[in-house]
Protein backbone atom coordinates (compact mmCIF):
# COMPACT_ATOMS: atom_id res chain seq x y z
CA UNK A 1 0.00 0.00 0.00
CA UNK A 2 2.80 2.45 0.90
CA UNK A 3 4.73 1.57 -2.24
CA UNK A 4 1.73 2.16 -4.49
CA UNK A 5 0.99 5.51 -2.81
CA UNK A 6 4.63 6.53 -3.14
CA UNK A 7 4.63 5.60 -6.83
CA UNK A 8 1.50 7.68 -7.50
CA UNK A 9 2.98 10.68 -5.69
CA UNK A 10 6.30 10.23 -7.50
CA UNK A 11 4.47 10.17 -10.85
CA UNK A 12 2.74 13.41 -9.87
CA UNK A 13 6.08 14.98 -8.90
CA UNK A 14 7.59 13.81 -12.18
CA UNK A 15 4.79 15.52 -14.11
CA UNK A 16 5.41 18.74 -12.19
CA UNK A 17 9.12 18.37 -13.00
CA UNK A 18 8.36 17.83 -16.71
CA UNK A 19 6.19 20.97 -16.69
CA UNK A 20 9.07 22.91 -15.12
CA UNK A 21 11.47 21.52 -17.73
CA UNK A 22 9.13 22.41 -20.60
CA UNK A 23 8.69 25.92 -19.21
CA UNK A 24 12.47 26.21 -18.98
CA UNK A 25 12.60 25.64 -22.74
CA UNK A 26 9.84 28.20 -23.28
CA UNK A 27 11.81 30.64 -21.14
CA UNK A 28 14.93 29.95 -23.22
CA UNK A 29 13.06 30.75 -26.44
CA UNK A 30 11.58 33.86 -24.83
CA UNK A 31 14.99 35.16 -23.72
CA UNK A 32 16.49 34.34 -27.13
CA UNK A 33 13.70 36.21 -28.93
CA UNK A 34 13.95 39.17 -26.58
CA UNK A 35 17.73 39.41 -26.97
CA UNK A 36 17.55 39.18 -30.78
CA UNK A 37 14.85 41.84 -30.94
CA UNK A 38 16.69 44.16 -28.56
CA UNK A 39 20.23 43.90 -29.93
CA UNK A 40 19.63 43.41 -33.65
CA UNK A 41 16.39 45.29 -34.26
CA UNK A 42 16.61 47.90 -31.49
CA UNK A 43 13.12 47.09 -30.30
CA UNK A 44 11.70 45.07 -27.49
CA UNK A 45 8.66 44.28 -25.47
CA UNK A 46 8.14 45.00 -21.80
CA UNK A 47 5.65 42.12 -21.71
CA UNK A 48 8.25 39.68 -23.06
CA UNK A 49 10.79 40.86 -20.50
CA UNK A 50 8.25 40.39 -17.71
CA UNK A 51 7.38 36.97 -19.10
CA UNK A 52 11.03 35.95 -18.61
CA UNK A 53 10.74 36.62 -14.88
CA UNK A 54 7.35 34.98 -14.64
CA UNK A 55 8.56 31.84 -16.39
CA UNK A 56 11.66 31.77 -14.19
CA UNK A 57 9.43 31.97 -11.10
CA UNK A 58 7.26 29.09 -12.30
CA UNK A 59 10.28 26.94 -13.18
CA UNK A 60 11.84 27.59 -9.77
CA UNK A 61 8.66 27.11 -7.75
CA UNK A 62 7.53 23.97 -9.59
CA UNK A 63 11.08 22.61 -9.49
CA UNK A 64 11.10 22.61 -5.69
CA UNK A 65 8.74 19.64 -5.42
CA UNK A 66 10.63 17.74 -8.10
CA UNK A 67 13.95 18.43 -6.32
CA UNK A 68 12.50 16.98 -3.11
CA UNK A 69 11.31 13.89 -4.95
CA UNK A 70 14.78 13.44 -6.49
CA UNK A 71 16.46 14.05 -3.11
CA UNK A 72 18.23 17.03 -4.66
CA UNK A 73 17.45 19.49 -1.89
CA UNK A 74 19.97 21.13 0.41
CA UNK A 75 20.81 19.81 3.85
CA UNK A 76 23.83 19.61 6.15
CA UNK A 77 25.57 16.70 4.44
CA UNK A 78 28.61 16.97 6.71
CA UNK A 79 26.63 15.26 9.46
CA UNK A 80 24.04 13.47 7.34
CA UNK A 81 26.51 11.48 5.22
CA UNK A 82 27.84 9.65 8.27
CA UNK A 83 24.43 8.47 9.43
CA UNK A 84 23.10 4.98 8.90
CA UNK A 85 20.15 4.57 6.51
CA UNK A 86 17.75 4.33 9.46
CA UNK A 87 19.04 7.55 11.02
CA UNK A 88 18.91 9.28 7.63
CA UNK A 89 15.27 8.23 7.33
CA UNK A 90 14.52 9.54 10.83
CA UNK A 91 16.22 12.87 10.08
CA UNK A 92 14.30 13.18 6.81
CA UNK A 93 10.94 12.37 8.40
CA UNK A 94 11.43 14.66 11.40
CA UNK A 95 12.82 17.48 9.25
CA UNK A 96 9.88 17.22 6.86
CA UNK A 97 7.31 17.15 9.65
CA UNK A 98 8.88 19.93 11.75
CA UNK A 99 10.25 22.29 9.09
CA UNK A 100 9.01 21.63 5.57
CA UNK A 101 5.30 21.00 6.13
CA UNK A 102 4.70 23.90 8.57
CA UNK A 103 6.62 26.29 6.31
CA UNK A 104 4.67 25.15 3.23
CA UNK A 105 1.35 25.54 5.06
CA UNK A 106 2.41 28.98 6.30
CA UNK A 107 3.31 30.10 2.78
CA UNK A 108 0.07 28.72 1.34
CA UNK A 109 -2.01 30.48 3.99
CA UNK A 110 -0.04 33.68 3.65
CA UNK A 111 -0.19 33.85 -0.14
CA UNK A 112 -3.84 33.07 -0.83
CA UNK A 113 -4.94 36.58 0.20
CA UNK A 114 -2.15 37.92 -2.01
CA UNK A 115 -3.62 36.13 -5.04
CA UNK A 116 -7.19 37.07 -4.09
CA UNK A 117 -6.28 40.75 -3.74
CA UNK A 118 -4.54 40.78 -7.14
CA UNK A 119 -7.60 39.13 -8.71
CA UNK A 120 -10.24 41.36 -7.11
CA UNK A 121 -8.35 44.58 -7.87
CA UNK A 122 -7.53 43.52 -11.43
CA UNK A 123 -3.85 44.09 -10.77
CA UNK A 124 -1.68 44.55 -13.85
CA UNK A 125 1.95 45.39 -14.44
CA UNK A 126 3.07 48.83 -13.36
CA UNK A 127 5.05 49.20 -16.57
CA UNK A 128 3.38 50.43 -19.74
CA UNK A 129 2.99 47.51 -22.13
CA UNK A 130 3.50 45.01 -19.30
CA UNK A 131 1.51 41.88 -18.59
CA UNK A 132 -2.04 41.90 -17.34
CA UNK A 133 -3.69 39.37 -15.03
CA UNK A 134 -0.99 39.56 -12.38
CA UNK A 135 -2.99 37.16 -10.18
CA UNK A 136 -2.03 34.25 -12.47
CA UNK A 137 1.67 34.47 -11.61
CA UNK A 138 0.88 35.12 -7.97
CA UNK A 139 -1.31 32.00 -7.92
CA UNK A 140 1.78 29.93 -8.70
CA UNK A 141 3.03 30.54 -5.15
CA UNK A 142 0.32 28.66 -3.23
CA UNK A 143 -0.07 26.08 -6.01
CA UNK A 144 3.64 25.25 -5.96
CA UNK A 145 3.61 24.80 -2.19
CA UNK A 146 0.60 22.49 -2.45
CA UNK A 147 2.71 20.50 -4.94
CA UNK A 148 5.53 20.57 -2.39
CA UNK A 149 3.19 19.16 0.29
CA UNK A 150 2.25 16.32 -2.06
CA UNK A 151 5.94 15.61 -2.73
CA UNK A 152 6.61 15.80 1.02
CA UNK A 153 4.03 13.06 1.58
CA UNK A 154 5.87 10.87 -0.93
CA UNK A 155 9.19 11.78 0.68
CA UNK A 156 7.89 10.75 4.11
CA UNK A 157 6.52 7.48 2.73
CA UNK A 158 9.85 6.74 1.02
CA UNK A 159 11.69 7.38 4.27
CA UNK A 160 9.29 5.20 6.24
CA UNK A 161 10.07 2.44 3.76
CA UNK A 162 13.81 3.14 4.18
CA UNK A 163 13.47 3.03 7.96
CA UNK A 164 11.78 -0.35 7.66
CA UNK A 165 14.54 -1.57 5.35
CA UNK A 166 12.18 -1.97 2.39
CA UNK A 167 13.97 0.62 0.27
CA UNK A 168 17.58 1.69 0.02
CA UNK A 169 18.63 5.34 0.28
CA UNK A 170 19.60 7.00 -3.00
CA UNK A 171 23.28 6.88 -3.83
CA UNK A 172 24.97 10.21 -4.45
CA UNK A 173 28.16 10.03 -6.44
CA UNK A 174 30.58 12.65 -5.10
CA UNK A 175 32.25 13.09 -8.50
CA UNK A 176 28.90 14.35 -9.85
CA UNK A 177 28.73 17.04 -7.18
CA UNK A 178 29.98 20.37 -8.39
CA UNK A 179 30.95 23.29 -6.20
Amino acid sequence: MLLKTEQIIDRFSDIVGYIAAALMLVMLVNVFYDAIMRYFFRTGSIAMQEMEWHLFAVVFLFGISYALKEDGHVRVDVLYDGFSPKWKAIVNIVGTLIFLIPLAVLIINGSIWFVHEAYTTGEISGDPGGLTHRYLIKAVIPISFVFLLVSAAGFIIRNIRMYRGLEFPPKHDSKDDVL
